[in-house]
C-alpha cells in the first residue's frame, strides 16, 4: 500500500486497538494502492496528520488487505473517510477532496 507520510496503516487485526480504542477521534481512510484518487489524497493526508495531530489521529487501511472491517462499516467506494469517537462512527465521506473542504467537513467532530 502506498502510505502517506505521517500517517499510520491499520489492519483487521489491530483495527480494534487503533481506531476503536483511540482516545482521538480517528479519521480513517479506506484506501486502495488500484485506486488513483486515493493516491492523490496521500499529501493532504500527510498535512493534515501534521497540522492536527494533537486533537485528530489519522490512519489508513488497505480494503484489499482488511476485508473484515472493510465490509464491517459496509464500504464500497474508495477513498471512504469515516471518522470514529468513542469507539463509533460518526461521519463517512466519500471520494477525493481538498484539504480546505476536508477541515471544514471535519470542524464539527474536532
Amino acid at each position: 500500500m502506498i502510505r502517506a507520510a505521517g500517517v499510520a496503516e491499520v489492519t483487521d487485526a489491530d483495527f480494534e486497538a487503533e481506531v476503536i480504542g483511540a482516545e482521538l477521534p480517528v479519521l480513517v481512510e479506506f484506501t486502495a494502492d488500484w485506486c488513483p484518487p486515493c493516491r492523490q489524497m496521500g499529501p493532504v493526508l500527510s498535512a493534515l496528520a501534521a497540522e492536527e495531530g494533537e486533537r485528530l489521529k489519522v490512519v489508513q487501511l488497505d480494503v484489499d488487505t482488511s476485508p473484515d472491517t472493510t465490509l464491517a462499516y459496509r464500504v464500497l467506494s474508495m477513498p471512504t473517510f469515516m471518522v470514529f469517537k468513542g469507539g463509533e462512527p460518526v461521519k463517512a465521506m466519500v471520494g477525493a477532496r481538498p484539504k480546505r473542504r476536508l477541515l471544514e467537513e471535519l470542524a464539527d467532530v474536532l
